[in-house]
């Protein structure tokens, strides 16, 4: 268990006080799971009258009910356990790509309940995308009402407006689908960056300490990065921090422009780059996309994966060397299946690149990493609305 947090100071007002530990007593329950009155007792340091007005208070909020007893082993009537009523709501996480939509719904706890994915046809009509869209997450969500959706996709999310910025080659359904969910559901609706999101499962499935800095590499259909410096996901002045696609790193001695990075990094390292480079180490590769790259890396040779790993550290040394982070993760599909293997390439020649001391490593969440951090993005809003907060 952690350790005894601290009491509201002597000049709080008995109100301020009750919402500091209720407040408390909750973000206890959500991290270490349900608790007797004791437990609660020792983690916070309160006194037991007013543990125990505490639990009666959070009962009548509709917030916490009793999970279960504890104690059958000892003497005397065994003690209630006390957890957080997660089903009071749902909240649902998306992942929107151009040719499909990922859902999964999940309760107050974050804990799955459902999943689904839309297929895309390629030239499908807008309007009947986003209505198909909006049907499938209300008959995934079933009888219990949303609380909070949180949308992952490609390209940049504007840190002021949340909005998605028309640059790129992104359809313009991405946009009208977001508004189109907040108008028929009437719930809060957040947008985020697919790889931030995958940076805040990295940081709260993945075992991070809740101060850690690392970035994370996403080396998959494109090229990204996320970065978590000191516990915190920084975006950027306009949510472009991490695009680092456009690193002027190719082998083609071209630069890349503002609309297009084929001639950067992306173009070194993204799926069709890791598809060719396949091929020419007579690996049978089936297609362009992620999956064929990621096929390619697990049936990869060793000369192979030396060759992918070198062209992944020269991007990742000047990460490194504007940044600093101390630990690098590689995700998205190529990062993932490579693993250990791959990580521990891209280590080895990074060490020669640069003088910076940096631990490289495989993804701690190899499977739906952007659904997952959706669902946690959308978690926080929500427990943020329903549960008191701090003053």
């Amino acid at each position: 268990m952690t350790a005894t947090r601290a009491l509201p100071g002597r000049n709080a007002s008995p109100r301020t006080a009750r919402a500091i530990n209720d407040r408390l007593a909750l973000r206890l329950l959500q991290e270490e799971g349900p608790l007797t009155a004791a437990q609660l007792k020792e983690l916070t340091g309160m006194s037991r009258p007013s543990v125990a007005d505490l639990v009666e208070r959070l009962q009548d909020s509709g917030l916490i009910e009793v999970v279960g007893e504890s104690g059958a082993a000892r003497r005397g009537p065994n003690a209630r356990v006390y957890g957080i009523v997660a089903d009071r709501a749902h909240v649902a996480g998306l992942d929107v790509r151009i040719d499909s939509i990922g859902v999964e719904i999940a309760d107050l706890l974050g804990r799955t309940l459902a999943t689904a994915e839309l297929a895309v046809p390629a030239g499908a009509d807008p309007s009947e995308t986003i209505r198909s869209g909006v049907d499938l997450l209300l008959g995934v969500a079933g009888p219990v009402p949303l609380h909070t959706v949180a949308f992952g996709a490609p390209g940049l999310i504007n840190p002021a407006t949340g909005r998605l910025s028309t640059t790129g080659e992104l359809p313009a359904w991405h946009g009208d689908f977001v508004d189109e969910v907040g108008r028929r559901l009437g719930v809060p609706v957040l947008l985020e960056n697919e790889v931030n999101l995958a940076a805040i499962a990295e940081q709260r499935s993945g075992g991070a300490a809740a101060d850690d800095t690392f970035v994370l590499l996403w080396i998959g259909g494109g090229v990204g990065a996320a970065l978590v410096l000191e516990g915190r996901l920084r975006r950027g002045n306009s949510g472009g921090a991490g695009e680092v696609g456009f690193l002027p790193i190719s082998d083609t001695g071209r630069l890349p422009t503002s609309t297009n990075c084929d001639d950067g990094f992306h173009g070194l390292a993204g799926s069709r780059a890791v598809c060719a480079l396949a091929r020419t180490h007579k690996i049978p590769v089936a297609g362009c996309d992620a999956a064929a790259a990621a096929a390619a890396v697990l049936d990869g040779t060793p000369p192979f994966l030396d060759e992918l790993a070198e062209r992944i550290a020269v991007g990742a040394a000047a990460v490194c060397a504007v940044l600093d982070p101390g630990r690098l993760v590689l995700a998205g599909e190529v990062g993932a299946a490579g693993g250990t293997d791959l990580a521990d390439r891209v280590a080895a020649r990074l060490a020669r690149l640069s003088p910076l001391r940096t631990e490289v490593r495989p993804t701690a969440v190899p499977s739906g990493p952007i659904l997952r951090g959706a669902v946690i993005t959308a978690m926080d809003s929500a427990q943020d609305a329903l549960f008191p907060p701090a003053p």
